[in-house]
């Protein structure tokens, strides 16, 4: 047992003196934060761009119903014909062209209206133009059945249910989405790590075994130790990546957004609540007051001790996983030969993030969420992505929380006790590609 910090010291120096494993750790973050920068560049020029529509109003309505924005603003064509104002509006370079012709009626200026343009026009304006003709119509057809404008103004503002927990504190809307994109991250990083380095650990067994480099150390290395040797140096390779990564992609990111002027806001969408974004009639002190709330949940949730949980899971998890890949690098001698073994083994992974999400996302306390957060194949995932909703009362139980690592830690003795018996067998076969039916005869083998 004493040689086993050798093996980890060996494999831990062995992947980060790798060329490929420097150039990654320091290039990653450059590209990371180079597509989060660009991104954001991208949105502020977007929404630094004015769409100017032209409006040939031959009708006795819309007088003052198209209001201008930020993003869209509108110029008026007067003692034009339709023909004229396509030609100045292609000439002057607006984005489009709305036409309300004469009739007798709104009715039938609102069916007989068009919008030209040069290209397929923008959803969001499109449905922007719609609504307001669409609420002129409607004010239109109760004024014919004697409500006043005043009236119609009240009608017509929006309603928000108010909602409340039973201990009599204010509930905001969307707040659960928010917290499982927020889980739902945390379970994606795990996924993406446990893919990534146990494919580093089963690649390293191949190109050993490959090499006959196995032969001399088995000599003097339990094969127990080699493979576990393996894992746990990889292992802190990869934190010591994921660490650099972190502290270099933040410092990065400030130093950026401070040099491009970038408001990281502008990746927000104006910066509004939920369901509040394209209401006119919204009320400034409630949408902050939602803002406020927000804020407030947000600051609620566990997230120290989502990440102590999350150093938890993301070990015990990519221990399970990497001695299933371990193994699998033993039973082959080329990584093309994987391919038969891989899937079953990153199926759970992608059932955990669609299943968990979308399980979470509904109820996060629902009985699929916690079979998936008990399972031991997913629980690394989708316990994650129910920790936001916090712990104890209201969020995960204590004992389901407690239960989920005892069946992690069982379930790796096991993985572990059958890994290292194919290990044993696997990394001394050659030429020979193995079939499930063979391994379940290496597992009979004694030691």
């Amino acid at each position: 047992m004493n040689k086993l910090p050798l093996i980890i010291k060996r494999e831990y120096l062995a992947k980060v003196r790798n060329k490929s494993f420097v150039i990654m750790t320091f290039l990653s973050p450059i590209l990371m934060v180079g597509m989060i920068l660009l991104i954001a560049y991208l949105t502020q020029l977007n929404d630094n761009e004015k769409r100017v529509i032209a409006v040939l109003n031959d009708s006795g309505y819309f007088s003052n119903e198209f209001v201008a924005s930020e993003a869209t603003s509108y110029v008026n064509f007067k003692d034009l014909t339709l023909a004229e104002a396509k030609d100045s509006t292609v000439n002057l370079g607006y984005y489009g062209l709305l036409y309300l012709p004469s009739e007798q009626n709104l009715e039938q200026v609102a069916q007989r209206a068009f919008f030209y343009s040069k290209d397929a026009p923008s959803s969001i304006i499109l449905d922007k133009l719609e609504n307001t003709i669409t609420s002129r119509l409607r004010q239109e057809r109760l004024r014919e059945l004697g409500l006043s404008p005043k009236e119609y103004a009240e009608m017509d503002r929006s309603y928000n249910m108010n909602i409340e927990t039973f201990d009599g504190l204010q509930n905001i809307k969307g707040i659960n989405e928010i917290k499982a994109i927020i889980g739902g991250a945390f379970g994606y990083l795990i996924m993406m790590f446990i893919i990534i380095y146990g494919g580093f650990v089963m690649r390293s067994v191949i190109e050993e075994k490959t090499s006959r480099i196995i032969e001399v150390i088995i000599s003097s290395v339990k094969p127990f130790h080699l493979m576990m040797g393996k894992i746990i140096g990889t292992s802190l390779a990869g934190i010591t990546q994921f660490g650099i990564w972190i502290i270099s992609g933040a410092i990065l990111l400030f130093i950026g957004l401070a040099i491009f002027d970038i408001d990281p806001a502008s990746l927000t969408k104006g910066g509004m609540a939920p369901g509040m974004a394209g209401n006119a009639n919204v009320d400034v002190d409630a949408v902050t007051q939602n803002i406020q709330l927000y804020a407030q949940e947000i600051f609620e949730i566990p997230i120290f001790a989502m990440l102590i949980f999350f150093i938890i899971y993301f070990v015990l998890g990519y221990l399970i996983y990497s001695s299933i890949y371990a193994a699998i690098g033993a039973a082959v001698d080329n990584e093309t030969d994987t391919q038969q073994f891989i899937f079953p083994v990153i199926l759970p992974l992608m059932l955990a993030i669609y299943v968990g999400f979308f399980s979470v996302f509904s109820n996060p306390n629902g009985p699929i969420a916690v079979a998936f957060s008990l399972f031991p194949l997913t629980s690394p995932i989708v316990m994650l992505m129910r920790l936001p909703w916090g712990i104890g009362e209201g969020g995960v139980p204590v004992w389901q929380l407690i239960s989920s690592i005892l069946i992690l830690i069982a379930t790796f003795i096991g993985i572990v006790w059958v890994a290292a018996k194919i290990y044993r067998v696997g990394i001394l076969m050659y030429g020979k590609k193995p079939s499930y039916k063979e391994l379940y005869k290496w597992l009979k083998y004694s030691s």
